[in-house]
């Protein structure tokens, strides 16, 4: 196929999953149902953006819907509705409907713990964190404790997580702990 100018190789069965679509009646196995120009290379011309023809080929190749962040959702919906490809149209209105409802619920509110540790417990203390909670920053507040001839460094490790508890505007801290 050339999109706008770009090529793109694929098999009649992909091209087919959708047996409604523009694509499966362009390349139907009894003969094309839908005439189209072709380009001196024999490729069916398709005067379309390929920078959005990309996740459509890769949704009919593994039914899963991948959108570069680049891209726009509504440029794909576009598309989809063109090539006729009603499972996809459904999937992406779906994406921009949850990222509406998303951006609708205002910014995103961060927990905040402060964490002391010693320097051998730090390692740790870091690679056990679950449940959401991310590294933020790490303070050293010097050595306070002395363990034979050796100081031990002491540490506040900065932590946080997204804050996704609300119910009718008031929002609820986790009772959740940072493990460590």
């Amino acid at each position: 196929l050339n999109v706008g100018g770009t090529y793109f190789v694929s098999t009649r069965q992909t091209l087919c999953r959708e047996p409604k679509s523009f694509l499966c009646r362009l390349c139907c196995q009894d003969g094309p149902e839908l005439g189209s120009d072709k380009d001196e290379t024999g490729a069916y011309l398709i005067d379309r953006d390929p920078t959005y023809f990309g996740p459509i080929l890769n949704y009919l190749r593994h039914g899963k819907l991948i959108i570069n962040k680049e891209l726009a959702e509504e440029g794909v919906l576009e598309e989809a509705e063109f090539y006729n490809i009603a499972s996809l149209v459904r999937l992406v209105k779906e994406r921009i409907r949850d990222n509406e409802n998303r951006t609708s619920q205002g910014p995103v509110k961060h927990v905040y713990r402060v964490l002391q540790c010693q320097e051998e417990e730090l390692t740790q203390m870091v690679s056990t964190m679950s449940d959401g909670w991310k590294f933020e920053q790490l303070i050293s507040i010097g050595s306070s404790y002395n363990y034979g001839n050796e100081d031990q460094a002491e540490f506040l490790c900065v932590v946080s997580r997204e804050l996704n508890n609300s119910t009718n505007g008031i929002v609820k801290e986790p009772s959740e702990k940072a493990k460590v």
